[in-house]
């Protein structure tokens, strides 16, 4: 039993190279994956009733082996945190951000057959279903690699962005002050101030909420030039934090080239 939890274990993580029956496992959950989301978004169109009872089945057969493989992944925890205890490990895993995407993935299915749910509440359940895109960062490193650089980069960009909150509230008070005289119905209060300061700092512009003082033209053109420069900061720290990045991956395979190994045995070197 134990040689064929490790060989599961082996299997559902993340395939090596030259492991064909694991990188088999990731490629066909990937497609699963895909085949889902396209799923869900075609279901917004109007189609025809035995395409829906082909979704249907599908997502049946979907949501069965994704039942599996989180079954599988909580019963292999013990192998893949080894300090911790069978119940701590299993425990350690079920509540890791992967392992509550993959709950999340499959509860919408199992939901209706034990609560009573209305329509409403159940096309919400089924919009759910959409985490299951998630489920390919397992796959592969390009999300890990994001909360990487967000995670190296937090205090930088905690600090940018605090900044910029601090300007969107001091520009909706004075805005609110500017404009509250001339068009009151609409800047109302200093909450409408700081949805105008949201559009113009972002640069969307919805046009909604704008000035008609010429002061408050004046300010809202200070704001929007300072929106490009200060929106514009988060962009560059995180752009120099995948640079960064790739730099390091980098001088890792290189080191990891030039390493010299040997033989356990005899002590030669080995190419």
């Amino acid at each position: 039993m134990k040689h064929i939890k490790k060989q599961l274990f082996k299997i559902i993580q993340t395939a090596e190279d030259g492991d064909r029956l694991s990188k088999a496992f990731d490629l066909s959950i990937i497609f699963l994956i895909i085949v889902n989301v396209i799923i869900v978004i075609v279901e917004t169109f109007t189609i025809s009733n035995s395409l829906r009872t082909i979704f249907s089945q599908i997502e049946t057969v979907s949501v069965i082996i994704f039942t599996c493989e989180y079954i599988l992944r909580v019963w292999t925890a013990d192998l893949l945190y080894p300090n911790a205890g069978p119940v701590v490990s299993r425990l350690k895993y079920i509540f890791s951000f992967m392992a509550i995407i993959d709950l999340l993935a499959i509860l919408p299915f199992y939901i209706p057959f034990v609560i009573p749910v209305d329509l409403r509440v159940l096309r919400m359940l089924r919009v759910i279903r959409l985490l299951r895109l998630f489920k390919v960062n397992r796959y592969t490193n390009a999300l890990s690699k994001i909360g990487e650089v967000f995670k190296r980069k937090a205090s930088q960009l905690f600090s940018s962005m605090f900044v910029v909150f601090l300007l969107m509230v001091i520009a909706s008070v004075i805005m609110y002050n500017v404009e509250n005289s001339a068009q009151p119905e609409v800047f109302n209060n200093a909450f409408s101030g700081l949805w105008w300061a949201v559009a113009t700092l972002t640069t969307v512009g919805y046009g909604d909420i704008y000035p008609i003082t010429v002061a408050g033209k004046i300010l809202s053109a200070i704001i929007a030039v300072l929106g490009i420069g200060l929106v514009a900061v988060p962009t560059g720290i995180i752009s120099s934090g995948f640079m960064e990045q790739i730099e390091q991956e980098k001088k890792s395979q290189e080191d990891h080239k030039d390493k010299k190994h040997f033989c356990p045995y005899c002590g030669h070197q080995i190419d």
